[in-house]
């Protein structure tokens, strides 16, 4: 058998190319070079998983302030392990002092070697037995094991990725989480892959751009042949990378000249998390470290009325619930409500720049540029004291 070459894999990553003409304008060269930074971003991503053994797993990072694609959510930090649903698992750990901490299983996922797959149920790591340390363990296996009297939950055989979100409103604020797993019904055996095993990684290594790319570009294709143009539909990624039972509102911004888009929801009676942010063309998160391209329901001012209003606009317009473009006047938004007891649809509207403030509420406060600069400081700080990889 002969083996790939470098010129081999080269021939297998070219294959990329046929995703720019999904793109809303490949004449673009703006455009066009965002998405060819995806795809390296995909090669990058990509490695942590191509290489996975569901026999030694281990937590990797997902998504992140660098690996910023398919509209991470900046209020989480996502890590992820290969599985073997058959296998037992312990998870064990410190859960931190985040707002929340889900586990998620799965029949698939975006690794490497994977294929998309549906939810095979989400656990709450707040639903285990933890110590007043904030320490835990866990046993994941199809059957509880004789004599097991600890924390214990049933494993889908055809689980083959396990995604971790940590959560958090105040970003930088309290102790992060940390996480082991490790497979318990086999004894620790690494071995060397043979060169073919090494080749046929690296190979679908190679053509990961194509799939990764892909997928996000037609979001984004797929949104805007359903005219979704400062609206929203209401989606369920529960399977692709989502949390199950989780309203998800998505749609497309698009800004005209001297205008400003104002978002506007009402909020649920009880909802434990929510977010709104931006992302681009090909579907990547929008920088939040630097820009506050995304808020939540911690960082967010509400209206004296109770209602939740945010202003998209190029430049900065002085209010509170800025969300920040990043120079883009087309490009993504998404907005989640998690475990609410309802799930608001929000709106968009165009309003020109001159007469913003007859759309706001009166009493909506002025946030002057040493304000914001103080604000953005703050935020691009508490981003840089969580564990993001």
């Amino acid at each position: 058998m002969t083996l790939p070459s470098w010129g081999d894999y080269l021939a297998e990553m070219e294959g990329a190319r046929e995703v720019l003409a999904l793109l809303q304008n490949p004449d673009d060269p703006a455009l066009s070079q965002e998405a060819l930074r995806l795809f390296f971003l995909a090669l990058s991503g990509g490695f942590f998983t191509a290489f996975a053994d569901p026999d030694l797993p281990d937590f990797v990072p997902a998504v992140n302030t660098v690996l910023n694609g398919s509209m991470t959510n900046p209020d989480f930090v996502y890590s992820a392990a290969t599985i073997d649903g058959t296998g037992t698992y312990r998870l064990s750990g410190d859960r931190g002092e985040g707002l929340f901490v889900l586990l998620d299983t799965a029949a698939g996922g975006l690794g490497v070697m994977d294929k998309l797959g549906p939810s095979c149920g989400t656990i709450d790591i707040d639903s285990l037995e933890i110590a007043p340390n904030g320490s835990f363990e866990l046993l994941l296996s199809a059957e509880r094991p004789a004599g097991w009297t600890g924390n214990w939950r049933a494993l889908d055989p055809r689980a083959r990725t396990l995604t971790l979100r940590q959560a958090s409103y105040h970003w930088g604020e309290g102790r992060d989480g940390r996480f082991a797993i490790e497979r318990v019904d086999r004894p620790i055996a690494p071995r060397r892959r043979t060169p073919e095993e090494v080749a046929e990684r690296l190979t679908a290594l190679a053509g990961y751009p194509k799939r990764y790319a892909g997928l996000w570009i037609n979001v984004i294709k797929d949104q805007a042949a359903k005219d979704l143009w400062n609206r929203f539909e209401h989606d369920d990624w529960a399977g692709r990378g989502g949390v199950a039972g989780q309203h998800y509102y998505q749609g497309l911004f698009r800004i005209e000249p001297g205008h400003a888009l104002l978002l506007e929801t009402e909020l649920p009676e009880r909802v434990r998390y929510w977010n709104v942010q931006l992302g681009d063309m090909v579907w990547n998160t929008i920088d939040w470290m630097n820009r506050q391209s995304s808020l939540n329901g911690g960082q967010a001012e509400i209206d004296s009325d109770g209602r939740f209003r945010a202003v998209i606009a190029l430049e900065d317009p002085g209010v509170p619930n800025w969300l920040d473009p990043g120079g883009w006047t087309e490009g993504a938004i998404m907005l989640r409500w998690t475990e609410a007891s309802s799930g608001p649809e929000p709106s968009l509207r165009q309003v020109p720049l001159a007469t913003l403030r007859d759309h706001l509420p009166p009493d909506t406060p002025a946030i002057s540029a040493e304000e914001r600069d103080r604000r953005l400081r703050t935020r691009r700080t508490g981003v840089q004291l969580r564990r993001r990889w």
